[in-house]
């Protein structure tokens, strides 16, 4: 699933190839014909999160999430796609561009007040992405999942705070030095903060495009599981927990386990 940071360069792509310019064809074959007519203005392109929401001048939004399968690309006129057209879920085409949403699972179109009382979007806790996001707000959502929760789960919640997905997670619990299995009952509430002030700063770092570097040169532990740590030499462990299970990595040197009692955790390394 693409994180934050990736939403947010798709964001400034399609403002790039879109704002201020008007329609000449909106189709979305799942939505009925035309649901926004030729002629409309598009007017915005936000990012909250993992969501995209691309604002029309009559007040409409188109609103999707990639999830796993989806990804925005633009063209330009009789410039040949990169996939089939049949995986098509949105065209939004201009004089000089066309945006092609291929594959997302959501697609919809809202006006404000839906979008004000979506159940996913009026859920979402502060954007890490933004150098403006309210880490006290997002601390103090982060008392109200069960302080048995991991702290490695909590992070993935987006009503906590929106944008931290597996890579991110991992990486910033390494920055930490923080088991990413402690629960954050047992975590004081300056640790927490500095978990979101990390994924915040990590976040941001990577919105510029290009290889994604969170540690020296690229990633820490996300997708090196077996790998000399890089900063101690320890052997990278990885496994997947939580509901429904995702993968994390960890170095068990530089992140070591906070003991409970009857602590029956498993690993796998």
């Amino acid at each position: 699933m693409p994180e934050g940071d990736t939403i947010f360069r798709t964001a400034a792509t399609l403002r790039r190839a879109l704002a201020g310019k008007a329609l000449e064809r909106f189709e979305a074959p799942h939505l009925g014909p035309a649901p926004v007519p030729p002629g409309t203005l598009v007017t915005s392109v936000e990012a909250r999160g993992k969501h995209l929401l691309i604002g029309f001048d009559d007040g409409r939004i188109l609103h999707t999430h990639m999830q796993m399968s989806g990804s925005w690309h633009v063209y330009r006129p009789g410039e040949r796609w990169r996939r089939p057209r049949a995986s098509a879920r949105v065209v939004l085409d201009t004089a000089d561009s066309v945006a092609v949403c291929f594959r997302a699972p959501v697609v919809e179109v809202l006006d404000a007040r839906a979008v004000r009382t979506h159940p996913r979007l009026s859920a979402l806790g502060p954007d890490l992405c933004s150098p403006a996001a309210d880490l006290d707000e997002a601390l103090a959502r982060m008392e109200h999942p069960s302080p048995e929760t991991q702290i490695a789960v909590a992070l993935l919640d987006q009503r906590v705070a929106c944008g931290v997905g597996n890579v991110y997670k991992s990486e910033t619990l390494f920055a930490c030095r923080l088991d990413p299995f402690a629960q954050i009952g047992d975590l004081d509430a300056k640790t927490r903060r500095e978990v979101l002030r990390r994924a915040s700063e990590l976040l941001r770092r990577n919105l510029e495009g290009g290889r994604r570097v969170t540690y020296e040169d690229g990633l820490a532990v996300y997708g090196r599981a077996r790998r000399p740590c890089r900063r101690c030499g320890a052997s990278i462990r990885s496994a997947r927990r939580g509901q429904p299970p995702r993968m994390t990595y960890w170095c068990p040197a530089c992140q070591p386990q906070i003991e409970r009692p009857s602590d029956g955790r498993r690993e796998r390394g």
